[in-house]
């Protein structure tokens, strides 16, 4: 009997029915909406603020291009999305739910002995692939636009087509750090590099040496990466402080890359772009910042969002009958600004280190998450 029954429920939530693919079909229409009109919003409010600095005429009276400017915002659009994506999420749920109360057919569906919480399975599945969608676009899909959008951007705020960054500082597992006073990315064909090197190398706990160059460049040595110096002169570390010229800095002193060194400034200039495994290596390199240690954690409650604001929002939207769907909807958006309220509130104090990380990151999420549980289990059926 105990089979029976578990294989009863089993068929009965399993996906694929004519009533799924109707839910599953109105709410993806309803989140390629939303997905137009928030991220519209986004554009639009972006451009309000910053497109007449972006057309000033540069000092030698020239003007940025359209296709520029077009491109830049082309190449952002993931990222207000990584940023948006669970209020995107809900506000989809929340059309989709209203459309269905409007058209009686959320009363067919239950008088017909379906549960209201197997109405909605299919919205829940959608927000599941929105976590996933996002998870994915921000570790495999940002490493290659994000590049592209930062040059773009750069030329829009700079209004200079010289690709570079001041005081920029890395460092390693071992704690050897090193400066540059200005780097430049690679760019097609030219490798990066960096002026004004100074690094201070450390070994089992100890400084031994430094290194300084006025200009290095990345490149490969017998197979090994590092950097060229060049007028590179290395001092020991000691009474003595002996000095002699150098013109490598290989990997096995330093472990970096170019990569890693626009890490180290997207950390600096928007942390909030860096991807979860970026955080990772961060706080493994530095496990004593409190905001690498957050970030690490908030990368894995962020995503689950698309699913805890569909759980908070739906029900609530649920108890409010065709002429009041209106009211349903005010109200899950209201505990979506709450919920963002909250989780930028308890960001805030992980990053401040008034909190703790792991504390500041989940609890949110916890929080809410139970909350849409009790509610969906409440629900009217």
């Amino acid at each position: 009997m105990g089979r029976k029954r578990i294989h009863s429920q089993l068929r009965r939530w399993a996906l694929g029915g004519k009533l799924d693919r109707y839910v599953g079909w109105t709410f993806a229409s309803s989140y390629a909406t939303a997905l137009f009109v928030v991220m519209g919003l986004f554009v639009i409010m972006d451009m309000t603020q910053h497109l007449d600095y972006y057309l000033e005429p540069w000092a030698d009276g020239t003007t940025v291009s359209s296709s520029i400017v077009l491109g830049y915002y082309l190449f952002q659009l993931p990222m207000l999305f990584l940023q948006a994506a669970p209020f995107i999420t809900l506000i989809a749920g929340l059309f989709t739910l209203t459309r269905l109360l409007n058209n009686n057919e959320v009363g067919a569906v239950l008088a017909a002995g379906t549960s209201g919480r197997r109405l909605l399975f299919p919205i829940l599945v959608g927000g599941m692939l929105a976590t996933g969608g996002m998870v994915t676009l921000r570790e495999a899909g940002r490493s290659r636009l994000l590049p592209t959008r930062d040059s773009l951007h750069y030329i829009l705020t700079r209004k200079n087509t010289d690709h570079s960054y001041q005081h920029l500082r890395m460092r390693d597992l071992s704690g050897s750090s090193l400066l540059f006073g200005l780097y430049r990315p690679a760019a097609p064909g030219v490798p990066a590099e960096g002026f004004d090197l100074a690094a201070h190398l450390r070994e089992d706990g100890l400084w031994t040496y430094q290194v300084h160059a006025s200009r290095a460049t990345f490149g490969t040595r017998d197979g090994m990466p590092g950097l060229i110096l060049e007028e590179g002169v290395r001092t020991d570390v000691g009474e003595r402080q002996n000095k002699m010229p150098v013109d490598w800095l290989g990997a096995d002193e330093f472990d970096f890359s170019p990569e890693m060194a626009m890490t180290y400034n997207r950390a600096v200039e928007n942390p909030l772009e860096l991807s979860f495994l970026e955080a990772v290596e961060l706080s493994r390199r530095d496990p004593d910042n409190v905001v690498y240690q957050t970030l690490m954690q908030y990368h894995l409650t962020f995503p689950l969002a698309n699913l805890v604001l569909l759980l908070v929002g739906l029900p609530l939207a649920m108890r409010h009958e065709r002429s009041r769907g209106a009211e349903g909807m005010a109200k899950g958006l209201l505990i979506c600004l709450i919920f963002f309220a909250a989780d930028f509130v308890c960001r805030s104090l992980g990053v401040q280190g008034a909190l703790d990380p792991l504390l500041a990151s989940w609890l949110p999420v916890l929080f809410f998450g139970s909350l849409g549980v009790v509610l969906f289990e409440s629900m009217r059926t």
